[in-house]
């Protein structure tokens, strides 16, 4: 890419921004300089990402495509100018206009395109991807609203559109010749050929066309600009058709848009459950035509080659569909007989599981999966009968597992099963959480395909989450170290040599500062809450679910409110404890958490006893954009699900990353963190992933006893039932019957204890200033090994079998 001097990114922007007229740079708004600056980075990248494209049909290298109902990509703006080279340029020009690019950035809407963890690594592989110049894409799609905007009314959480579409995307390109259909419903005929073979045809379907939008993945300066492809739902049907039919079709448009409308529609009644098992599968459908068609342009061989030049991963179980409609493409369109077709699905497509957690180990209604997709289902039901009759007949000992080994089962089809069993590779995402599908969730699969499972522990992209979002600190790790870091982030650990260095301690420290004041200025301008810069900032920021344990750390604060009543002289360290979550909109008891974290901050930030010493602050509408200020203002980070349930997490990482030093459960890749780091480095505390599973196996675990025996439990719980610190309007009888009456699922009130004793310990820790300071160093000298990079490389080598050009 062009490196631009300042007089030329002025020349050209002014060219980019017609809406200006007679007017000059200086007088237009935000909102045309941020289209005109973008106008400027796809200007760039267009000329890349066409050599790019050009490059892959000239050396034919294998690809990767990456299915996922989510990614998360955030703002673009200050991703693409980091990547094309012009972030600094861009800067020096808009000074010299008396504009900051701080407020250009702001016009963006986050793209909506995901909820947590999942759509984050995704979006970090794709980024991954480009930077090290491989050959791979995203297949996602479009969502007009995304989840949903989270507004917090009263303490409550209230969902939204989030119509991050209202202002034109810069950054998509629609491709509307390369649109395919997708078919749901209908009647499946079948009719001999004179050969002996069986002819199938699909009639009366609802006809849905998938039309393409193409979003740039720009690698960081090496001229590679890879693709993510967002489908968007529409009508198949003609203007002549829709003339005669109008409020029939115009209400069956409306129908089809939904599809690419939300994000995880609410799937506790039959309506939303189909509208997601039709998500899924036109994410499939349109994503499988298209990998074939390129597989068709860019080689012009048989289809039975495709494992050569293609590798396809299915990120969790959500695109597990791939599977069936590869076999039906293969075996109904191409005329390819079972065994061949099978073979060679069974070579193309790889799965991440992503989670121990029963709920989300999805599953369908078998009439649902007929009524809507009947030749996949007709397809599954032959998967299942001849895995079922292969392991009768060829493993008898496993005879008695194939109830739970079935893929249709107890009238449910098992989306997980489905894609172990049609999958070449299946991959936990952090050594723990591997180890356990492997003894545990998945342990019958394991023993019948030991070869099938690996580990590919989570990264994130190192450029995003530590170069872009906290710009001082990078340039602090380049003066000491120099800049090869970016590139190769393993070198990172070069860091170690000044984590007792208190000159290089103190620009640390400097840095933090300043992060975390910027944070308390954006916190106040969005809450009214003032919260001291000086305070230790806690942080848990992530999707509110109760294995997560938000619960937990609102009964912290909970206790040290009661300490501080009893005695408001006692000696405590000022903390302020920031959440930021979205809870789905059916999940009653995640909602209620919030309630309570809304409401006890309304007493604590207001008491005279504890208002200078503690501060709960709950920013709504957790997304990139925030967390991209949250995570460098951060000394905690809350990772303190209860140890089994999490996969991995990646928000341990991003802090860790920028200096904060991790309060954990030995949990996900929390243990892994601690391999690296050390005791001396990371707080840990509570139940280990064994005793957890032990506890669920055999029981012996009362939560009601520890309510009879621990006075601080007894009171908090007290309060959740009588009223909030003793008023009566502010209850929370729920939360109170679910833990004590439901024996407290996710182990809150016996890692209580440990946790608290371990807050202790840390605010000890925090008092002295230069150890602190070396241990926030440490974390980021060994973050490198958590780069996006190191995962995708693994991804390639081991499952994939790519290289980068």
């Amino acid at each position: 890419m062009t490196r631009l001097r300042k007089q030329e990114f002025l020349e050209r922007l002014k060219m980019s921004i017609p809406s200006l007229g007679e007017r000059s740079l200086g007088e237009a708004t935000e909102q045309e300089l941020y289209y005109g600056i973008a106008q400027i980075v796809n200007e760039e990248i267009k000329q890349d990402w066409q050599q790019t494209e050009a490059s892959y049909a000239k050396k034919k290298p294998k690809q990767v495509y990456y299915l996922s109902m989510e990614f998360l990509i955030g703002r673009m703006l200050e991703a693409n100018l980091l990547n094309c080279g012009l972030l600094e340029v861009t800067k020096e020009a808009l000074e010299e206009m008396d504009h900051c690019l701080d407020q250009i950035l702001v016009i963006e809407n986050d793209a909506a395109l995901g909820n947590g963890g999942l759509g984050r690594l995704a979006a970090c592989f794709l980024d991954s991807l480009a930077s090290l110049g491989y050959a791979g894409h995203g297949l996602g799609i479009r969502y007009c609203y995304g989840l949903f905007k989270q507004r917090v009314i009263q303490g409550h959480q209230v969902e939204l559109p989030d119509d991050w579409l209202s202002m034109p995307y810069a950054w998509e390109v629609q491709k509307p010749e390369e649109q395919v259909l997708v078919r749901f419903g209908g009647e499946v005929s079948m009719h001999a050929r004179t050969d002996g073979s069986l002819e199938i045809e699909l009639r009366n379907t609802e006809d849905v066309l998938a039309v393409p939008y193409d979003v740039p993945i720009v690698g960081y300066e090496n001229n590679v600009v890879n693709s993510l492809r967002l489908w968007s739902a529409e009508s198949a049907g003609g203007e002549e058709e829709c003339s005669r039919t109008f409020y029939r079709d115009l209400e069956n448009e409306q129908s089809i848009k939904q599809i690419s409308g939300y994000l995880y529609p609410d799937d506790s009644e039959e309506e939303g459950k189909q509208l997601r098992l039709k998500q899924q599968y036109f994410l499939v459908s349109a994503s499988v035509q298209e990998i074939i068609r390129t597989f068709r342009r860019l080689h012009q061989k048989p289809l039975s080659k495709m494992p050569e030049k293609v590798a396809i991963q299915i990120n969790d179980t959500h695109p597990t569909l791939t599977i069936p409609e590869l076999m039906r493409i293969l075996m109904d369109e191409e005329g390819y007989g079972w065994e061949e077709a099978w073979s060679v699905t069974t070579k193309l497509v790889a799965y991440t599981n992503h989670t121990t957690l029963a709920e989300a180990l999805e599953t369908w209604p078998v009439a649902l999966v007929k009524k809507l997709l009947p030749r996949i289902y007709q397809i599954i039901h032959e998967v299942n009968e001849r895995f079922c009759q292969w392991l009768w007949f060829n493993h008898p000992s496993k005879r008695d597992q194939i109830p739970q080994m079935a893929v249709i089962a107890d009238g449910q089809v098992h989306m997980a099963r489905l894609a172990i069993v049609g999958s070449l590779s299946v991959n936990g995402v952090a050594r723990i959480h591997t180890d356990i599908l492997k003894k545990e969730e998945m342990n019958d699969f394991y023993r019948l395909f030991p070869e099938r499972f690996n580990n590919k522990t989570n990264g994130i992209t190192h450029r995003r989450w530590l170069l872009q979002i906290n710009p001082a600190l990078a340039s602090l790790i380049s003066d000491v170290i120099g800049a090869a870091w970016v590139k190769r982030p393993s070198q990172l650990i070069s860091l170690l040599r000044y984590s007792k260095d208190q000159p290089f301690l103190e620009e640390v420290s400097s840095v933090k500062q300043a992060n975390k004041q910027k944070l308390a200025n954006d916190v106040y301008n969005q809450t009214g809450v003032m919260i001291d810069s000086q305070s230790i900032f806690d942080v848990q920021i992530k999707r509110l679910h109760e294995y997560k344990r938000q619960l937990l750390n609102i009964f912290h604060v909970m206790h040290l409110f009661n300490e501080l009543k009893d005695n408001p002289r006692l000696e405590l360290t000022p903390r302020t404890f920031l959440f930021a979550a979205k809870a789905a909109p059916s999940y009653y008891i995640a909602k209620e958490i919030i309630h309570l974290i809304n409401k006890v901050a309304s007493v604590v930030n207001h008491d005279p006893d504890t208002k200078e010493k503690l501060k709960v602050v709950f920013l709504e509408n957790y997304n990139i954009s925030l967390a991209e200020k949250l995570i460098p203002a951060a000394d905690i980070s809350e990772q303190i699900s209860t140890a089994s349930k999490e996969a991995s997490g990646t928000g341990n990482m991003k802090m860790m990353m920028n200096g904060a030093i991790t309060l954990g459960t030995l949990d996900g890749a929390n243990i892994e963190i601690l391999d690296l780091v050390g005791h001396a480095n990371m707080f840990t505390f509570g139940l280990t992933s064994e005793e957890v599973l032990d506890y669920y196996r055999n029981g012996g675990y009362s939560a009601k006893d520890l309510y009879q025996t621990d006075d601080r439990l007894r009171r908090i719980l007290d309060q959740l039932n009588d009223g909030v610190f003793g008023l009566e309007r502010l209850s929370f009888k729920d939360l109170y019957y679910q833990v004590l009456y439901q024996n407290d699922p996710y182990f809150v009130l016996k890692d209580f204890d440990a946790y608290i004793e371990t807050h202790e310990l840390i605010e000890q820790r925090y008092k002295d200033k230069w150890n602190w300071l070396t241990m926030s160093v440490n974390n980021t000298a060994y973050s490198g090994r958590f780069s996006s990079d190191r995962t995708i490389k693994e991804y390639a080598a081991e499952i994939w079998g790519i290289k980068p050009l």
